[in-house]
């Protein structure tokens, strides 16, 4: 029996209605919209609807104080400016994170140090953390990414040696428990987004959760400015509050899906989970990361990997750039050589959250279209060539 062409060279999709829409259809959303309209409180400066988030977040997390605001991006600068960052300190964070991490430190005039991340889970190696620590070191920052976790009570141990502030990027993984403790508590203070791809979603939006007063004050202080400078609006509040209310019962279904994508996968030599969950941890999963080995597809180039699955309809795509790899060295200090961050530039894949929450054969469609690519990738490779990022960091190289 012949093979079924792929789709990327013009036979059918595996998928053929695409990737899944995000965010998905909510009656409770679509309840709390329509009630907007009613009592005109989507219109207003201030309303109950803020309140009523901030209050359920605390309450989420076990914090005294939930600062919301317009994006993730802004969480972090206002995370930095409450635990005190200013001109000429340093903040530690991976060499592999969210590029908007590392130019918000640039913006405070504080000059970013990274460190490499661990090479079995390409999270945060916080083992390295005690080396990087220096005089001028005002925080750390550890971001949980792509369905993995960075050592959390492990970099708390170090920041408290230190007395430096921890502050924890829980963007990608709202609800996750990390030993006892709901993602971005370990930090003094941690930080949301509620951009419009993530588990949490209102379009845009972030918010900043702390125990510590001073904290809150700090940020309190900077965004005051007769209103609010980095303003969340009552309309995203309202539809984030039912989002909130099922967050947990939809993580279990997403750990239960990636449960499935990995047993799925099991042998296929080539394509693997990033980090897989231990019993102090339960990740949540904005991304579901893997590591890609090419070699094992026959020299299919990572990126043109990634087309080919989207082409199936599975929102397959290339994971970060290292830091290191993107700013000039005058811009940061590196702590180590950054070996692993290097590999991880070239080798992580991501797949996008939505098709987790489908029920039916959305998962084994995933399974099928990863071996359906395999089979056809010498071919993919000979008729195709690189994809357009894998030439650019090639020529990054040079």
């Amino acid at each position: 029996m012949a093979k079924q062409l792929p789709a990327i060279l013009g036979g059918s999709p595996v998928r053929p209605t695409g990737v899944p829409c995000w965010p998905q259809e909510d009656p409770l959303v679509r309840a709390a919209l329509l009630k907007m309209i009613e009592s005109s409180d989507w219109g207003r400066y201030h309303g109950p609807h803020i309140p009523k988030l901030c209050q359920r977040l605390a309450d989420y997390h076990q914090v005294e104080h939930v600062l919301p605001c317009s994006s993730g991006t802004a969480a972090v600068e206002l995370a930095l400016r409450g635990v005190g960052v200013a001109a000429g300190d340093e903040v530690i964070l991976a060499g592999y994170d969210f590029k908007a991490n590392f130019q918000n430190i640039l913006r405070l005039q504080a000059t970013p140090v990274l460190i490499d991340i661990d090479p079995e889970s390409w999270q945060m190696d916080v083992t390295r953390l005690e080396a990087s620590v220096s005089t001028r070191t005002r925080a750390i920052l550890i971001s949980h990414l792509h369905g993995g976790v960075v050592d959390a009570p492990l970099a708390r141990q170090c920041a408290d040696r230190h007395g430096i502030p921890l502050i924890e990027d829980a963007c990608q993984n709202p609800g996750a428990m990390l030993h006892g403790r709901v993602s971005g508590t370990w930090g003094d203070v941690g930080v949301l987004s509620f951009g419009g791809s993530k588990l949490l979603t209102a379009g845009r939006g972030g918010a900043v959760i702390t125990a510590r007063s001073d904290v809150a004050e700090r940020i309190k202080r900077y965004i005051h400015r007769g209103n609010e400078a980095y303003p969340l609006s009552e309309m995203q509040a309202a539809i984030l509050v039912p989002q909130l209310e099922q967050l947990d019962d939809k993580n279990d279904l997403r750990r239960h899906s990636v449960s499935r994508l990995h047993d799925g996968l099991q042998g296929l030599e080539g394509l693997t989970l990033i980090q897989i969950p231990t019993e102090c941890v339960k990740p949540t999963y904005y991304k579901v990361g893997f590591r890609y080995a090419a070699e094992k597809f026959a020299g299919l180039p990572r990126d043109r990997f990634a087309e080919s699955l989207r082409a199936e309809g599975i929102a397959f795509d290339a994971g970060f750039r290292g830091l290191h790899l993107i700013h000039g060295s005058r811009r940061f200090r590196a702590a180590d050589p950054l070996s692993e961050v290097t590999c991880a530039d070239a080798k992580v894949l991501t797949l996008h959250h939505p098709i987790l929450l489908e029920e039916g054969s959305a998962i084994e469609d995933v399974i099928v279209a990863v071996h359906k690519i395999r089979e056809w990738s010498t071919e993919i490779t000979a008729r195709l060539g690189p994809a357009t990022r894998d030439v650019e960091q090639s020529l990054s190289r040079l």
